[in-house]
């Protein structure tokens, strides 16, 4: 029997590290574009069963982890930023406002499956324009929900978080810890 993590996120890989040294990383071959929700946490959750559950059909004897991490900025989803201009647009609308960082979390094995959302609020000072168009110059923004790194260049924009910081880097370590064991 194995663990899998359902993810080819190096921030991931990095946390799942935190947990257990001792896992796999198998990507799954999910179109996320398919998958719709009724709220942005469901969205993450949906996101985050679909590619355990596609990984987990191919490896039944195996534990799978997957997760999915959307940034909700007033019921806005925002993913990862498709161009400079839609890094732009993110990152203006989420200067100077509190928004949500959701995880979707779920774990499958033989069958069986658990899932479970962490939310952590990010609250962002106001970013000088100049700041901002620096950023998205950068590669930083472009492989990441909102288009920011908290662990990069953007702590310099974070003024205060409530809930999990390691949610908002993708991998809610406390929370994913605790569904592993009680899952297994």
């Amino acid at each position: 029997m194995a663990l899998i993590l359902a993810s080819g996120s190096p921030r991931r890989r990095e946390l799942m590290a935190l947990i257990t040294p001792d896992y796999t990383v198998i990507t799954s071959d999910v179109d996320e574009g398919k998958i719709a929700a009724d709220t942005p946490a469901h969205l993450a959750q949906s996101l985050a069963s679909a590619k355990a559950r596609a990984v987990a059909k191919l490896h039944l004897a195996d534990t799978v982890l997957g997760f999915d991490t959307v940034v909700d900025c007033g019921g806005e989803v925002f993913g990862k930023p498709q161009d400079e201009a839609d890094a732009l647009r993110m990152l203006r609308a989420l200067s100077g406002r509190t928004h949500k960082v959701h995880t979707g979390v779920c774990i499958c094995k033989g069958g069986r499956a658990a899932a479970t959302v962490e939310t952590t609020l990010v609250h962002f000072s106001t970013i000088v324009e100049d700041d901002l168009r620096a950023y998205v110059r950068t590669p930083e923004p472009y492989d990441k929900a909102g288009a920011y790194a908290i662990q990069g260049h953007a702590a310099l924009w974070c003024a205060g978080i409530e809930g999990c910081y390691y949610n908002i880097m993708g991998l809610p370590v406390h929370r994913a810890a605790q569904l592993l064991r009680e899952f297994a």
